[in-house]
C-alpha cells in the first residue's frame, strides 16, 4: 500500500528498493489493491516482474477490488462498495493490465458491500476463474455472517479473510471470525498488525493509563526474549492456532528484514495471555 508513498526525485526507486529487500528476503505473498494510490502501487510492483520475469512464478499476488470512490466515475457519486459482477470484472482486468500479468493469485473483495448479492458475486467469480484471470478468492474485513453467506454461493472455496488485528482491535477473537477461519481452513490476514504498537491504531480507545500498562508488558517480554516490542506483537499473532499471516506494510528495508526475528521467538502461551491481560486491564476470565 505504501510503496508509492515516498516522496522526492528517488521515490520510485526508494519503492523498488523495498520490494527487492522483501524479495532477497524471502518474502512471496504481496497484498496490493486497485486503490492503492490509484493504481500506481500495483504499476510499481509491475516494474520489479519487468526486471525479473522469472519471479512471477515465485510469488503470491494478491489484489483487492470493490471499493469507489467518490466522485466517480460521475460527479455526484458517493463513496461506496460496489460487489456488482460488472465491476468486480471490470476492476481484476484494470488491476491485471497495471500488474503485467495474466492472473491474480488471489482476489479479496475489499470491504463488504451491504447490497451484496453473493450469486451476482459468484458469476463474477466463475467468470474470473474459467478465463484464467483469477486462480483463487476470498475476503477482507468480513464478518462471520458475510462469510458464510457468500461461501453458500460459491463454489470455490474462500482461501483468506484480511481482517485489522492488533493490540488495540482484538475484535476476531470475540466475535467468532477466528474460530470460522480455523473451522473453514480461511488464513487470517492481518492488516495493520502493529497498530498501538508502532503507530496509533486506528479509532484509538485506549486511555493513558492502558498504554502505560500495556508499554510495561511490552517492555518485560521484549527484554526476556531479546527483542523489540513491534517483534513481540507480530510473534503474538504467530502464536494463534488459526495461523494468522501479519501484512507487514512497512517500507523500512531494515524493518523488512528484522520482521522475520518473530519467526523465531519461542513464544509462551502464558505471555501471550499476560499480553492479552494488559491490553484488557483484566485476567482472562
Amino acid at each position: 500500500m505504501r510503496i508509492c508513498d515516498f516522496e522526492g526525485p528517488d521515490a520510485r526507486e526508494q519503492g523498488l528498493r523495498a520490494l527487492r529487500t522483501a524479495i532477497d528476503e524471502g518474502y512471496t505473498h504481496f497484498d496490493l489493491a486497485d486503490i492503492y494510490s490509484g493504481g500506481k502501487s500495483e504499476m510499481l510492483f509491475s516494474e520489479l516482474l519487468k526486471e525479473n520475469p522469472s519471479l512471477r512464478d515465485d510469488l503470491i499476488i494478491t489484489s483487492k477490488c470493490g471499493i469507489r470512490f467518490k466522485g466517480r466515475p460521475d460527479a455526484g457519486d458517493p463513496t461506496r462498495f460496489d460487489f456488482s459482477k460488472a465491476y468486480i470484472v471490470q476492476s481484476v482486468e484494470g488491476s491485471l493490465s497495471r500488474l503485467g500479468i495474466e492472473q491474480l493469485d488471489i482476489l479479496l473483495l475489499h470491504r463488504p458491500d451491504f447490497l451484496m448479492c453473493a450469486e451476482e458475486v459468484a458469476e463474477a467469480f466463475s467468470q474470473l476463474h474459467e478465463e484464467g484471470k483469477v486462480k483463487h478468492f476470498g475476503v477482507s474485513n468480513f464478518q462471520p455472517s458475510q462469510v458464510s453467506l457468500l461461501q453458500k454461493s460459491l463454489s470455490q472455496k474462500l482461501l483468506a479473510n484480511q481482517i485489522e488485528i492488533n493490540i488495540h482491535n482484538v475484535d476476531s477473537l470475540y466475535d467468532g471470525t477466528l474460530d470460522q477461519c480455523q473451522e473453514l481452513g480461511i488464513s487470517p490476514q492481518a492488516w495493520c498488525p502493529l497498530g498501538g504498537v508502532v503507530y496509533p491504531a486506528w479509532g484509538n480507545t485506549f486511555t493513558k493509563e492502558d498504554e502505560q500498562r500495556i508499554q510495561e508488558e511490552f517492555c518485560r517480554q521484549a527484554e526476556k526474549y531479546e527483542t523489540e516490542h513491534w517483534i513481540i506483537m507480530l510473534a503474538w499473532l504467530l502464536k494463534h492456532p488459526a495461523n494468522i499471516l501479519p501484512v507487514v506494510g512497512t517500507t523500512n528495508p531494515d524493518r523488512i528484514k528484522a520482521a522475520k526475528r518473530s519467526l523465531e521467538l519461542s513464544y509462551s502461551r502464558e505471555d501471550w495471555y499476560c499480553l492479552l491481560e494488559a491490553r484488557n486491564g483484566k485476567p482472562a476470565t
